[in-house]
């Protein structure tokens, strides 16, 4: 059998399941892979929500929760909007849970989880975005001549020493390597041609990331919800909440070490002093949050969260501590998501499905400072590029699919995306000109291809065109170009939507789709493409959470 090594299955493989994942949230492991290749250490990003490979900085979610006073039909609204993998170990699984134990939850989780990680219950629901919080620190160790001890307040402490041996594969065999792993006070000990580091990092020794998910999925109400929430298990992602009570939050989450003044926590730090590390984390109390703002919404997608209820409802930055190491950047679909549910003092269910799918760039954002960047270049000895430079000055700021440049400018936007996401320089922008241009005319033979002949949804023999954009709200966050016809198959971006709403009674309904259907792995199955269509037209199918209602609509019933 394929899987016949992994059972059984304990609770203890769970939970290390867990605390092995964990740390991915934040960025954990391009640190440690750096120190291990000896290379400087990575701009600390948390730019993923798993470990997905190739290109994790360009991740992001969108996530909006709007309160009974702001909607036209009365209703308390959340929607989960989630950039994730398409296909791979960390797409999204949808599934309904009931237990006669209370873990009654219908949303998303990755295969191998115990409980959904987003969506709702009877009574309240939560979805989430990745942050980038600042939670991994590195030590420069001073070691003694032999390299078995460190110093450390002015004492040599041994260092600590395990021998494991890994599986490793040499062809069809599988043979036991042995390896030396190190531990000082400080945490995880690696070594490389330029001395010892040390790393600390956010929920290190912690295993309460399972039972905060378990009591977030039991709890009942919001003193019970936000109870569960200050068990600090769970090491980042903002938290966006609703409940039938009318209530939204938003908690900009993470288990931030209680740092010390004096040092710079984003560079090397000092390995053989106390008065450099940090114990924690800091309580739930100093968490950024927002409950009940009187702008009626809170939103986040992946942006500053200080202005995570629009105007007149900011957080202050000043009220938290810079040792939390925040980020403060701005995304365009933060941005427009504000703009847009700020200007409507009475949103009806239909505004607020266009905002979750609008494709409009703001001239506000990043992207406007972007394309500023090539109209003001002079490229008159260069008739070709100018031609691409004219093609951009036509572009109708929406990725919509109705304009002549929209192809082109998303190529544009996505060459700049990566280096605006981790705060580097932008790249040339002569030089980005000419490679989009001329990645355009081989591929497709001209600069101004229509978006939608080039970007799809492929999957088996369904192709379809999908618009949206890389930092726009309907996201179509990446491009697999490896395809037969050169086209663009996208591959990340908008993927598993809830739409959940309770009414002033309490009645709950809610809605789902995903990018292609809930067989992800069955190509044989009616369920592998089936809700492409839907998905491509930004429609939604209903989600039968009650029993009842799943019993009454099922096709099939079976036990596996």
């Amino acid at each position: 059998m394929r899987l016949s090594k992994l059972f059984p299955v304990t609770g203890q493989d769970i939970v290390t399941g867990f605390v092995l994942r964990a740390p991915f949230f934040y960025g954990l492991d391009s640190v440690i892979g750096a120190l291990a290749e000896g290379k400087p250490q990575p701009r600390e990003s948390a730019a993923r929500m798993t470990p997905i490979g190739r290109d994790p900085e360009m991740n992001g979610s969108n996530a909006f929760a709007i309160a009974p006073k702001r909607m036209a039909d009365g209703k308390t609204w959340l929607i989960s909007n989630s950039h994730q993998p398409y296909e791979g170990q960390v797409a999204w699984y949808e599934a309904v849970t009931h237990s006669g134990e209370g873990l009654d939850m219908a949303g998303a989780l990755f295969p191998g989880s115990p409980f959904v990680l987003l969506g709702h219950n009877r009574n309240l629901g939560w979805t989430n975005t990745v942050n980038r919080p600042d939670l991994v620190d590195v030590y420069k160790l001073v070691l003694n001549e032999a390299g078995d001890k460190y110093r450390f307040d002015g004492k040599w402490i041994t260092l600590q020493t395990k021998r494991i041996w890994l599986p490793v594969k040499f062809g069809p065999f599988t043979l036991p390597v042995p390896q030396t792993v190190y531990r000082s006070i400080h945490g995880p000990v690696i070594k490389n041609e330029k001395g010892a580091f040390a790393v600390r990092y956010a929920g290190i020794d912690s295993v309460k990331a399972v039972e905060q998910y378990y009591r977030n999925t039991k709890a009942k109400d919001w003193a019970e919800w936000s109870k569960s929430m200050a068990i600090g298990g769970i090491p980042a992602t903002n938290f966006v909440y609703a409940d039938k009570t009318g209530r939204v939050a938003y908690i900009y989450n993470a288990l931030f070490p209680d740092r010390k003044p004096g040092f710079d926590y984003t560079g090397e730090l000092p390995g053989d002093t106390s008065a450099a590390l940090w114990n924690g984390p800091v309580g739930f109390d100093r968490y950024p949050k927002i409950v009940d703002p009187a702008s009626g919404f809170v939103q986040n997608a992946n942006n500053n969260p200080f202005l995570a209820a629009g105007p007149g409802s900011e957080m202050k930055p000043s009220d938290y501590s810079p040792y939390l190491g925040i980020e403060r950047g701005m995304t365009n679909r933060g941005l427009r998501a504000t703009e847009l549910l700020a200007a409507d003092k009475s949103i009806t269910p239909e505004e607020l499905l266009a905002i979750k799918m609008d494709t409009v760039y703001s001239k506000q954002s990043w992207v406007g400072a972007w394309m500023a960047s090539f109209a003001a270049l002079d490229l008159k000895d260069d008739p070709d590029l100018e031609k691409a430079q004219k093609l951009l000055a036509t572009w109708d700021w929406s990725s919509d699919g109705s304009g002549a440049a929209d192809a082109f400018a998303e190529r544009i936007i996505r060459l700049g995306a990566r280096s605006n996401w981790r705060g580097d320089p932008m790249p040339d922008a002569r030089k980005t000109l000419k490679e989009a241009a001329d990645e355009f005319k081989l591929r497709f033979g001209r600069i101004d291809p229509p978006l939608a002949d080039i970007q799809r949804l492929r999957r088996g023999a369904v192709d379809m065109a999908m618009l949206g954009g890389t930092d726009a709200l309907r996201a179509t966050t990446m491009w697999d170009p490896d395809q037969a016809d050169k086209k663009a198959r996208v591959r990340h971006g908008d993927s598993f939507i809830m739409l959940v709403r309770w009414d002033k009674d309490g009645a709950l309904k809610s809605e789902s789709i995903q990018p292609y259907g809930a067989a992800t792995t069955r190509p044989e199955s009616t369920h592998y493409t089936d809700q492409m269509k839907l998905f491509v037209a930004g429609k939604y199918k209903p989600v039968h959470f009650e029993w009842a209602d799943a019993v009454k609509n099922a096709k099939r019933r079976y036990r596996p």
